[in-house]
């Protein structure tokens, strides 16, 4: 059973054009990004900051545009295919996995980080793995490939679906919910908040694997190529590491360097 508890909204406008061209025209790029994940990218006051950001920013330096120069659109998971279609932004940077069926909507620079989807439960819990959870109630996110996971390969566990993480994490602190379940790199972001300590662990191994990459337009293969020679680039100089190292060097996750054998998604041609 799934229960849907969501809500979003709509946005202006951008552009047709390519990024390579919107950003040497305008010296500005639209990025989508979460707003509510610590570590990642959470959203304070009119601040972003995490590694979903710090990437972000240098792709946008890449590209030619200055930090102060990105428009920045605050996206949940289930608009970031529209988002980019429509234009209102020009990338996503917000923990996107890569699969197949966005990749027939979207292209994909990346992936830029290879999490893998895991459980939060309460540090009492007996829960170990989502095997151990029938009947249960697990918490994740409206359009996640979390949600469709779970669906898939555990239709015996009953999902309560918000529009963003940080409602679940509340619901497992009021017990409403048994578990939330996404990627194991956000998990910990939200574990590590001083609030939580103490209170959630995150048992077992990751039981799915997710390439995090940079949404763009399908039509756009020039960006796609390029967001993949600049994020080869920061691997190179040390960028990514530091980008890494800034934003959850602290969360217990150890740095895995990037795999540049694997920015191989841009599509062949238009």
């Amino acid at each position: 059973m799934t229960v849907l508890t969501a809500c979003s909204g709509g946005s202006s406008s951008s552009s047709g054009q390519g990024i390579i061209e919107k950003a040497k025209t305008t010296g500005t790029l639209t990025i989508g990004v979460k707003s509510d994940q610590p570590g990642l990218s959470l959203k304070t006051g009119d601040n972003y900051e995490g590694f979903d950001i710090n990437i972000a920013k240098i792709l946008a330096k890449g590209l030619g545009v200055e930090a102060e120069n990105i428009q920045w659109k605050t996206t949940v998971s289930i608009n970031r295919e529209p988002f980019i279609e429509q234009g209102v932004v020009d990338l996503v940077v917000a923990t996107y996995t890569i699969n197949d069926k966005r990749k027939n909507v979207v292209s994909f620079g990346g992936p830029y980080y290879v999490a893998g989807q895991a459980l939060l439960v309460d540090k009492d819990s007996p829960i170990a793995a989502p095997g151990q959870m029938d009947g249960q109630v697990a918490c994740s996110v409206v359009g996640s490939s979390s949600a469709s996971n779970m669906e898939k390969s555990y239709p015996n566990v009953q999902l309560q679906l918000f529009d963003s993480y940080s409602k679940c994490v509340t619901a497992l602190s009021g017990s409403g919910v048994q578990a939330v379940t996404t990627d194991n790199i956000i998990l910990a972001g939200y574990a590590a908040q001083p609030h939580n300590v103490g209170k959630f662990k995150i048992p077992g191994e990751p039981f799915t694997t997710e390439p995090y990459g940079v949404g763009l337009k399908k039509s756009d293969v020039a960006g796609c190529n390029k967001v993949n020679e600049i994020l080869a680039a920061s691997a190179a100089d040390g960028s990514y590491k530091a980008a890494y190292e800034q934003a959850l060097g602290d969360s217990g996750l150890p740095f895995t360097p990037l795999d540049t054998s694997l920015l191989t998604n841009c599509p062949k041609g238009v």
